[in-house]
């Protein structure tokens, strides 16, 4: 048998000779685009992995809210259940209080939340505005015998007081509010850090109290006090002293 013929094909549209093919030659197949490498995949996938847990970590917390409650729409109700007091404990006072400072503070108190090793940071923060009334006096329970010494004759008088102290520094719960509870996505909420931040808010006060010079005003106004009263009994020459602390 000799050679097979070569068959010529032409295109209807162009009249374009194809080239001739053996037979039982593969044909070859197109090129297509070239694949994309598995480490390649597996970056993007990082890459994407981390962008969202750095955008859900620093998301407000009021977007995070807003949506809750457009899916989840909802009521509240406050019920408040009463209980009987108990009294634990009882204690016999004689203060002179003789200073009170009104002080007024915002406590920013934040807690910084890592996860992923580090990689993703995220807080749960309070913003506290305290108020506080710290009073300043003396504890008359503490004097001694031998503090008052009188002289009739001459009609004078002696006295001498324990220092003065701060005698109490309590938050005003009427002026005392949380103004914003930010938490982020990815952060923990602390129960517990507005408990924190309202004792954080009382030690301030109360140091700042003390920096503004309440013991003094006290001291002084006590020394004051107990003269004019002292006087009035019929003595005419009054001494006043203070114990050092």
């Amino acid at each position: 048998m000799g050679e097979p013929d070569n068959v010529e094909a032409s295109s209807d549209s162009g009249g374009v000779d194809s080239a001739p093919q053996s037979v039982g030659e593969p044909v070859p197949q197109s090129a297509g685009k070239p694949a994309l490498p598995r480490w390649g995949l597996l970056s993007l996938l990082a890459v994407g992995m981390f962008a969202l847990g750095f955008a859900l970590s620093r998301a407000p917390a009021f977007m995070v809210g807003a949506a809750q409650r457009a899916l989840w729409p909802s009521s509240t109700t406050t019920v408040v259940r009463g209980s009987s007091a108990i009294v634990t404990a009882i204690r016999d006072l004689a203060t002179l209080e003789t200073a009170s400072y009104h002080m007024e503070r915002v406590i920013d108190l934040r807690d910084k939340q890592s996860h992923l090793f580090g990689l993703f940071e995220s807080e749960d923060a309070v913003l506290l505005v305290a108020a506080s009334d710290v009073i300043a006096g003396v504890d008359l329970t503490s004097m001694h015998d031998g503090d008052i010494v009188f002289d009739p004759i001459k009609q004078t008088a002696r006295v001498t007081l324990p220092p003065p102290i701060i005698l109490s520094s309590h938050l005003d719960s009427e002026r005392t509010y949380v103004h914003s509870r930010q938490t982020d996505a990815l952060a923990r909420r602390a129960e517990a850090l507005e408990t924190r931040a309202r004792i954080e808010a009382e030690h301030t006060l109360r140091d700042a109290a003390i920096e503004a010079g309440i013991l003094q005003r006290a001291r002084n106004n006590a020394a004051r006090t107990i003269q004019t009263l002292v006087q009035s009994l019929g003595f005419t020459v009054v001494e006043i002293d203070f114990r050092s602390e």
